[in-house]
């Protein structure tokens, strides 16, 4: 993991910060009122976000990640480089960076294996004075994925 500033980052990966912040809004978060934005970068450099839509049934809330994910799916991109991701509460911006949660971990690692590349994942806070870079591989150490199952995913490519 690696602490850096807005202004150190590429301005690629600004632009996708940029837009998990945009996106961040538009969250459907009536029960926790927390919002959280990501995009992803595709390979071939196009930007996919997707914000979390809460749910009264908790189980079926979807988180910021796997909204960009599938929203990505339906698109028909499942080639990843990075993703950027930002939180805050309802009326306080963050002080701290927000990491995935657990199953969206388990996504990520599975679209980093479709991928077949260590997707970059950057963290930020909502004034994206505290940013961290890091890995899915550091996220999520000794994970579980289609080549644990002997899954050749390279057709879904």
């Amino acid at each position: 993991m690696k602490e850096t500033t807005y202004e150190q980052l590429s301005q690629l990966h600004q632009k996708l910060l940029d837009e998990a912040s945009r996106v961040m809004e538009t969250a459907y978060n009536p029960y926790s009122h927390y919002y959280v934005g990501a995009a992803l970068l595709t390979k071939q450099g196009k930007i996919i976000s997707g914000s979390n839509v809460e749910n009264a049934a908790y189980g079926s809330t979807i988180c910021a990640e796997r909204a960009a994910i599938m929203h990505a799916n339906a698109l028909g991109e499942r080639l990843f480089d990075a993703i950027a991701i930002i939180a805050r509460g309802h009326d306080f911006d963050s002080t701290t960076v927000t990491g995935p949660c657990g199953s969206c971990r388990q996504m990520l690692c599975e679209a980093a294996q479709v991928s077949e590349k260590n997707m970059d994942v950057i963290l930020s806070t909502t004034r994206k004075n505290n940013i961290i870079i890091t890995t899915i591989e550091e996220l999520l150490p000794l994970a579980f994925g289609p080549r644990d199952l002997g899954v050749d995913v390279t057709r879904y490519q």
